[in-house]
C-alpha cells in the first residue's frame, strides 16, 4: 500500500462539507417486527452492505444502513472527521430516526471499523439491542497484504503532523477475492486521482487518509476499555485469509468481551470485504441464523 504525499497548504485547513446530496444511506422496511442496523467501513459506502441488507430484508427484517459522516464528500473533508462524528451518524436512527420509537428487537452489525461502531451502539443502547454481528472487525492492520513498513508509517500517522499530508493508495486485491469484482474496482482505483470522487458512492475511496488511522486508533483505545463490561450476544465473522486484518482481530474481541453468548465463524474463500465477496451468501445466512437463535430465546 504505497504512500502518496500532498504538500499543498490546503492539507492543513479544516474543510467544510460541500453540496453533494448523497442522502443518509438507505432503509428497507420488513415484516417480522425486528430491525437490523448495518454499518459500512471506513472510506467505504452503504453500497457494500447492500447484499446483506437485501438478504435480511427478504427474511422479514427491517434494515437501516446509515452513511458514515462525510463519506461521499471530498477526501479533504473526510480526512478531518473525528471518530465521534462517525459514531454520531450511526446513533441518529436510535435518537431521531427510524428506531426512535421502535418497539421490536434490534440488532446491529458492521464491517471493519463499522463493527466497532456496532459494538458501541449495543453498549449505549443495551436495553434495546439484542445482539451484534462483527464482520472482519478492525482493531489493527495486520493482514497478509499489509506493508512490511506499516508500523513506521502508522507511528508517523498517529503522532506527527505528517498525518495531514499522507494518504495510502489502495492496491489489489482491495479486500476482494472475487476476480470479476476486483477487476471492476481496479479499473476505477488504478486511474483515480486524489481529488476524484465521481465513483466514491459505488466503490468507496481509492485513497485512505493517514489522519483516519489516528482516529481508528483512538476509537480502538476507547472500545478496548469497554469490552469486559459488554454482556450482549456477539457473533464474529472473518476470512481466514483476510488481506487487511488477521483473525487476531476477532480473537481479541472474543477473548476480551464479557458476553456469555459469543462465537467466531471463519470463511475460507474470501478476503476483507466479506459482505461483497465470494461467500457473502454464507455471511448473510450465518447472521440471520444468529439473530434467529437470539429471537428464539426471548
Amino acid at each position: 500500500m504505497p504512500v502518496v504525499w500532498s504538500l499543498k497548504i490546503r492539507e492543513f485547513r479544516k474543510h467544510k462539507p460541500g453540496n453533494r446530496n448523497l442522502g443518509n444511506g438507505f432503509t428497507l422496511k420488513g415484516a417480522n417486527g425486528a430491525a437490523v442496523v448495518l454499518i459500512h467501513g471506513l472510506t467505504g459506502t452503504p453500497n457494500e452492505m447492500r447484499f446483506i441488507a437485501n438478504y435480511l430484508n427478504k427474511k422479514g427484517y427491517s434494515v437501516i444502513c446509515p452513511r458514515l459522516a462525510n463519506h461521499g464528500e471530498s477526501i479533504l473533508v473526510l480526512k478531518g472527521t473525528k471518530w465521534q462524528e462517525f459514531y454520531e451518524s450511526v446513533r441518529k436512527p436510535f435518537l431521531t430516526g427510524e428506531l426512535a420509537n421502535y418497539a421490536g428487537p434490534i440488532f446491529t452489525g458492521g464491517l471493519s471499523m463499522g463493527a466497532l461502531l456496532a459494538l458501541l451502539l449495543a453498549d449505549e443502547f443495551k436495553d434495546r439491542v439484542s445482539g451484534v454481528c462483527c464482520l472482519a472487525p478492525t482493531l489493527f492492520y495486520d493482514g497478509w497484504n499489509t506493508p512490511v513498513n506499516s508500523n513506521i508509517l502508522l507511528l508517523l500517522a498517529y503522532y506527527t503532523p505528517l498525518n495531514y499530508l499522507a494518504y495510502f493508495k489502495e492496491e489489489p486485491p482491495y479486500g476482494i477475492k472475487n476476480e470479476a469484482i476486483q477487476q471492476r474496482i481496479h479499473k476505477y482505483y488504478d486511474n483515480a486521482s486524489l481529488d476524484g470522487i465521481e465513483n466514491v458512492e459505488q466503490y468507496g475511496y481509492p485513497y485512505f487518509p493517514a489522519s483516519q488511522l489516528r482516529q481508528l486508533n483512538l476509537l480502538v483505545r476507547h472500545i478496548a476499555k469497554k469490552l469486559p463490561d459488554m454482556r450482549f450476544p456477539v457473533q464474529l465473522i472473518q476470512a481466514k485469509d483476510d488481506d487487511m486484518t488477521s483473525v487476531k482481530n476477532s480473537k481479541y474481541i472474543y477473548d476480551k468481551i464479557g458476553s456469555k453468548m459469543k462465537e467466531i465463524a471463519l470463511l475460507y474463500n474470501s478476503y476483507h470485504v466479506v459482505t461483497a465477496d465470494q461467500e457473502r451468501d454464507i455471511v448473510a445466512a450465518k447472521m440471520e441464523n444468529f439473530f434467529y437463535r437470539i429471537l428464539g430465546r426471548r
